[in-house]
C-alpha cells in the first residue's frame, strides 16, 4: 500500500461530530400532512459509525437527508461540529443505494476524481489523490474500466472511493448495501469496516438489517414507525473484531447473536 495521504482536514481534533437537537420533520401535502420524525436527540460522535435501523417509512432517509442538508427541519436544530447545517457542503459525502451519480462516459479513475477536478484541484495533487483511494479500496487494477463494464458491488466500492477522495469529515450512506446479492454485500461489508479502521470517518448508515447494523457499528440507533423517534441505542464493539476473526466467526459469535436478536426485538416492538 502506498504512504497515508495526509488529510485535507486541518482541524480534525476540534470535530465534534453530528448533533441532532429535538429534530421533527413534517412535509406539507395537499390533502394532509406527513409527519416524518418527531422530537429525535441523537449525538453521533467524531469517528463514530452509527447505523440507523427501523421499519419502512420511519423516517430513516429523512434523517439523512437533514444532515446532508436537503431539507430543513419543522423545528429543532441538526449540527455539525457544534454549527447548524443550513445546506449541502463538500464537508459531507453522501452514498445511496444505487451508485446513481456515476458517469457511465468516464472510466473508474475519470469517475473518482471528479470532483476533485470540478473543485480546481491541481492535475499532480488530483492523481496522487486518486491513485491512493483506488489502492485503498482495491480498485487500482481496474482504473481504466468503464463504468459499465462493472458488477454492481465494484460500481459501489467506485462511489464509495469517489467520496472518500474529496476528504469529507462526515459520510452518509443510504442501504448502500441493500441491492447487492448475499455474497458481495458481506464482502462489501467488510470492506467498508477496513475503510472505517483507515479513515476514522464519522459515518452514518441506514440499513434495514440488523446484522449489518451490528456488524459494522459503533452505535446502532433504533427507530420507531412514523412518527420516527430514537426508542433505543446499543452500543456495539464487533467491528473492532474483524482483524482477529473471520466474518462468519464474528457472525455467530453467542454475544454478536443476542445483541443481533436484541435489535430486532426492538424494531419489531415498534413496528406492533
Amino acid at each position: 500500500m502506498t504512504a497515508s495521504i495526509p488529510s485535507m482536514n486541518n482541524t480534525l481534533e476540534a470535530q465534534e461530530g453530528v448533533e441532532f437537537k429535538n429534530v421533527s420533520m413534517t412535509f406539507r401535502g395537499k390533502e394532509r400532512d406527513v409527519e416524518a420524525v418527531k422530537d429525535v436527540t441523537l449525538t453521533i460522535g467524531q469517528g463514530e459509525f452509527v447505523c440507523l435501523v427501523g421499519p419502512s417509512g420511519c423516517g430513516k432517509s429523512t434523517l439523512l437527508n437533514l444532515i446532508a442538508g436537503y431539507l430543513e427541519p419543522t423545528s429543532g436544530e441538526v449540527l455539525l461540529d457544534g454549527q447548524s447545517i443550513d445546506g449541502p457542503g463538500a464537508e459531507r459525502g453522501v452514498i445511496f443505494q444505487q451508485p446513481v451519480a456515476l458517469l457511465p462516459w468516464l472510466n473508474v479513475s475519470a469517475n473518482v476524481g471528479f470532483g476533485l477536478k470540478l473543485k480546481g484541484t491541481p492535475k499532480n495533487e488530483r492523481e496522487t489523490l486518486v491513485d491512493h483511494y483506488l489502492e485503498l479500496t482495491g480498485l487500482s487494477d481496474f482504473r481504466n474500466q468503464a463504468i459499465y463494464e462493472l458488477s454492481g458491488g465494484m460500481q459501489q466500492r467506485v462511489a464509495l472511493c469517489r467520496v472518500l477522495v474529496n476528504d469529507p469529515r462526515v459520510m452518509l450512506m443510504d442501504e448502500p448495501f441493500g441491492a447487492l446479492d448475499a455474497i458481495t454485500r458481506e464482502k462489501m461489508q467488510e470492506e467498508m469496516v477496513r475503510l472505517h479502521h483507515e479513515t476514522k470517518k464519522t459515518v452514518m448508515l441506514i440499513t434495514h438489517s440488523a446484522e449489518e447494523a451490528v456488524f459494522l457499528g459503533s452505535k446502532v440507533a433504533v427507530m420507531s414507525p412514523r412518527p420516527g423517534r430514537i426508542v433505543k441505542t446499543l452500543d456495539a464493539t464487533f467491528e473492532n473484531t474483524l482483524n482477529d476473526a473471520e466474518t462468519r466467526e464474528v457472525k455467530s459469535d453467542p454475544m454478536f447473536l443476542n445483541l443481533r436478536e436484541e435489535v430486532l426485538r426492538s424494531v419489531l416492538a415498534d413496528d406492533s
